[in-house]
């Protein structure tokens, strides 16, 4: 299984990004996909999840409204819009695989709950 992320860099409060995820060696149309994130010396969050239709996405409360997952079976990626980024949006995002949900009362997200996931891109929002 690999997955490589793409897409992240520095951009200005109030910015747009969108991150891409590439997935090889699983049957990436069959998993459910999640984006999940990192900022320096704080834990994983999850971010958003998607079906493996696309038809279904959830969102963490700290991005809805402001972020959109997607997917492209037919090219096996991962996309996630970003629009109107804050600093706390800082972080390297990493896309996970067989994961579409995480939710508060599961407790805090750790890597050995992610099953597959990538090296991540970094993100910094920042003026």
């Amino acid at each position: 299984v690999q997955l490589v992320e793409s897409g992240g860099e520095m951009v200005q409060p109030g910015g747009s990004l969108r991150l891409s995820c590439v997935g090889s060696g699983f049957a990436f149309a069959d998993v459910g996909m999640s984006w999940v994130r990192q900022a320096p010396e704080k834990g994983l969050e999850w971010v958003s999840g998607i079906l493996s239709d696309g038809q279904h996405t959830y969102y963490a409360d700290s991005v809805k409204g402001r972020f959109t997952i997607s997917r492209d079976n037919a090219k096996n990626t991962l996309y996630l819009q970003m629009n109107n980024l804050k600093p706390e949006d800082s972080a390297t995002y990493h896309c996970a695989a067989r994961l579409v949900q995480w939710m508060p009362d599961m407790g805090p997200l750790h890597t050995s709950d992610l099953s597959d996931w990538g090296q991540g891109t970094q993100v910094t929002v920042s003026s």
